[in-house]
């Protein structure tokens, strides 16, 4: 979002045309899938593992075929990979956590 406000377009001019479009792309799908996630929707939970494993994948092709990475840019990337593998391993588990009514809340079998 910074690069769309301070530097116009396009905001990653190193980039190819594909990967920056991707990278501008969470600028609507990172606070949808927030959105979702704090509407306890299942879809948010999905969405959010989604974009945590392209944007791991992405990252990672920024960061090893394109020319001038750094350090902390590799280390960023593993997290962003872990973060994606943590994603995968617990959508089953935090999907019956979707499903339930919160404290207050009439039950939804009702």
């Amino acid at each position: 979002m910074i690069q769309l406000v301070t530097g116009g377009w396009p905001p990653y001019p190193w980039a190819p045309i594909w990967l920056a479009i991707y990278f501008t792309s969470l600028t609507l799908l990172d606070p949808l899938a927030a959105a979702l996630l704090l509407a306890r929707r299942a879809i948010g939970l999905y969405l959010a593992a989604l974009v945590l494993v392209t944007d791991a994948a992405a990252n990672w092709y920024a960061t090893y075929c394109l020319p001038g990475a750094t350090a902390v840019a590799r280390i960023a990337q593993a997290v962003i990979s872990v973060l994606a593998l943590a994603s995968l391993l617990t959508v089953r588990y935090a999907r019956s956590w979707m499903s339930r009514p919160r404290q207050g809340e009439p039950s939804r079998c009702t």
